[in-house]
């Protein structure tokens, strides 16, 4: 199959990608972008199998399961689990790798004839001594979070500020969480030495590894979107009456919206429409209160959420945590909708380089961003047109899967060369 225009020329390769998580089986954004690459890969011709592990999400989530996964995207998709439940997960923390399914990811990876192996977020699936499955295969790492660096992922000390320095183990106390000894051994740099390329979703989180210790080099790809399509524009019936603006994500501290509902009783020409769910859902509902302001309508479908995104003023995001990179800002570029993101983490460079929006960092400038684009119309349109215009240019599939491509035959060419020095 011949590459679309722009691409790298690569034949059609053999990818397993290896993930925690995986749609319906996830949470947040980092499964979806998985999903996302792995289809985008293959309409263009390549082979994709995704190994998922079922046990951890079923661990961590609290409800029913989902319902069966979608079929017919052409991606293959290996869930794993077993008869014990969180006990398999848990393993895998404790010891720094894959237990009950280790013959499993034996079979997949080393007998699967794959070209790369591109681990996401293994972390509970099998963790780092994964690295050294796959093989002959090209192996690539995607830093979705910090884990590389920060046992809790996040980088959030304390549950209570950004990590400044590392108190690991108080930390993952504070979490309830039973410390993770491997990580006082050798193990994980050793582990780390299978690994061709290492890939961080932004510059700022590069960066931010560097600091905490990680010494390879990471290239850097963003996430990615689907290609544009006349119906992301399409403007539906408006889902709210009053003017709004708009807050998309998991409903966890991390995410700041404590922060901003309480503001709303300082705005009164509009109202916010918060869509998620998460742990600290009920908390968020107490500090809201009475407000008639501030709209909790939870989790939201995709095709739905597009009408919310498109009728917003703006999509604020006000995470308080290091991110690795903001999905929801190319989401809401995606559907021509500005943002107005905290100034921390990886949100400057994303609003900076599209233009797609306004940066703030205290209460009095998230108000005055709000009230400048719900009162300037032409302002407002302005930052739509350029954040769109940024996920067209920069986040789509036809912008990073030829970058993806490029790492990937980087990867393959220094998988050769160590071999060849054998």
């Amino acid at each position: 199959m011949l590459p679309r225009a722009g691409e790298t020329d690569v034949s059609a390769l053999r990818f397993c990608f290896v993930t925690t998580f995986y749609p319906p089986y996830n949470f947040g954004g980092d499964a979806i972008a998985v999903q996302r690459l792995a289809r985008a890969l293959v309409k263009r011709g390549h082979h994709v199998t995704v190994v998922h592990d079922v046990d951890a999400y079923l661990a961590l989530h609290d409800g029913p399961e989902p319902d069966a996964p979608e079929e017919g995207d052409g991606v293959e998709v290996i869930a794993l689990r077993s008869r014990t439940g969180i006990l398999s997960p848990l393993l895998t923390q404790q010891i720094g790798g894959p237990t009950l399914h280790r013959s499993r990811y034996r079979e997949i990876l080393d007998e699967g004839g794959y070209d790369v192996v591109n681990f996401h977020n293994a972390s509970l699936a099998a963790g780092p001594r994964i690295y050294s499955y796959g093989g002959k295969a090209a192996k690539i790492v995607t830093a979705h979070d910090h884990w590389l660096v920060c046992p809790t992922h996040v980088l959030w000390r304390h549950k209570r500020e950004p990590c400044p320095a590392r108190q690991c183990i108080r930390c993952q106390l504070r979490y309830h969480r039973p410390p993770q000894l491997w990580r006082m051994t050798g193990l994980l740099g050793r582990e780390l030495e299978n690994i061709h390329v290492f890939i961080a979703m932004s510059d700022f989180s590069r960066k931010k590894h560097h600091e905490f210790g990680f010494k390879h080099e990471m290239e850097v790809l963003p996430f990615l979107l689907p290609d544009p399509d006349p119906s992301d524009l399409e403007v539906g019936e408006r889902p709210h009456d009053r003017p709004y603006f708009l807050f998309v994500g998991r409903l966890e501290k991390i995410k700041g919206l404590q922060h901003v509902i309480p503001l709303m009783r300082r705005y009164p020409d509009a109202d916010l429409l918060v869509a998620g769910d998460g742990t600290y859902t009920d908390e968020l509902v107490r500090i809201a209160g009475d407000s008639d302001s501030v709209k909790f309508v939870g989790r939201v479908s995709s095709e739905n959420l597009s009408n919310y995104y498109a009728h917003a003023i703006a999509t604020i995001v006000p995470s308080v945590c290091f991110e690795t990179f903001g999905i929801v800002i190319i989401e809401s570029f995606r559907h021509g909708t500005p943002v107005i993101a905290r100034n921390i983490g990886p949100f400057p460079e994303t609003v900076t380089a599209s233009g797609g929006g306004e940066l703030f960092d205290s209460d009095d400038d998230l108000l005055s961003a709000m009230a400048r684009l719900q009162q300037d119309r032409n302002y407002r349109d302005t930052l739509a047109e350029n954040g769109y215009r940024g996920y067209v240019c920069t986040w789509s599939e036809s912008a990073v899967v030829p970058q993806y491509l490029e790492i990937v035959e980087r990867a393959m060419r220094i998988s050769a060369g160590s071999r060849g020095q054998r």
